[in-house]
């Protein structure tokens, strides 16, 4: 009988890696033991204080210092009195006389104001002028909402007639702006005023 003999490998070391050192990014927390620096600083400064306590109870109460005689002052030469100035004697105030008091009230002071002249002709407002008819209504009728009383008038220019819509007249222009003014809150606009035709 024969005997074959086959030589024995290992599959499995021949197929695993070496292994690398592995790599440890984080810092091992430093291992400072017990803090003996501080530990001697603080233990000083509590042997001053106990220190300091004990001297300041121990220490002896100050005693009062015996009372020494004053010698008696020596007198001094006498000498004459000094004669005191005489106070300089001043003049009486003078009384003081103001002018623009009594000027201010005799004054009259003349104010020139300039005359208003009346216009001649009345005022009147022109709200619009309008193509159509209807367009000339509706605006009427807006302006009639606001408590206020307007015309239609119809005028013939070069390109037809246009119906315009008038308010007035009115005697002052002071009246007509005030109520141009009211029309222009109300959203009623442009407006403007000429002398009546």
């Amino acid at each position: 009988m024969y005997i074959i003999t086959v030589a024995t490998k290992d599959y499995v070391k021949r197929g695993r890696s070496p292994k690398k050192p592995a790599r440890n990014n984080r810092k091992a927390p430093a291992s400072g033991g017990f803090p003996i620096k501080w530990a001697l600083i603080a233990l000083c400064l509590v042997g001053a204080l106990g220190y300091g306590l004990y001297f300041l109870s121990t220490s002896p109460a100050p005693q009062p210092q015996p009372e020494t005689v004053k010698p008696k002052p020596v007198p001094k030469p006498q000498t004459k009195p000094k004669a005191k100035p005489q106070e300089k004697v001043l003049p009486p105030k003078p009384e003081e006389k103001w002018r623009y008091i009594e000027e201010l009230e005799n004054k009259e002071v003349q104010v020139e104001t300039k005359k208003e002249q009346q216009p001649t002709r009345p005022y009147l407002m022109q709200c619009g002028a309008y193509r159509s008819k209807d367009q000339a209504e509706q605006r009427k009728a807006m302006i009639a909402f606001q408590g206020l009383t307007s015309q239609i008038k119809v005028s013939q220019g070069e390109k037809g007639s246009w119906y315009r819509v008038i308010l007035g007249p009115y005697p002052q222009k002071r009246k007509a702006e005030s109520d141009r003014n009211m029309l222009r809150r109300a959203g009623i606009e442009p407006c403007a005023i000429w002398f009546w035709e």
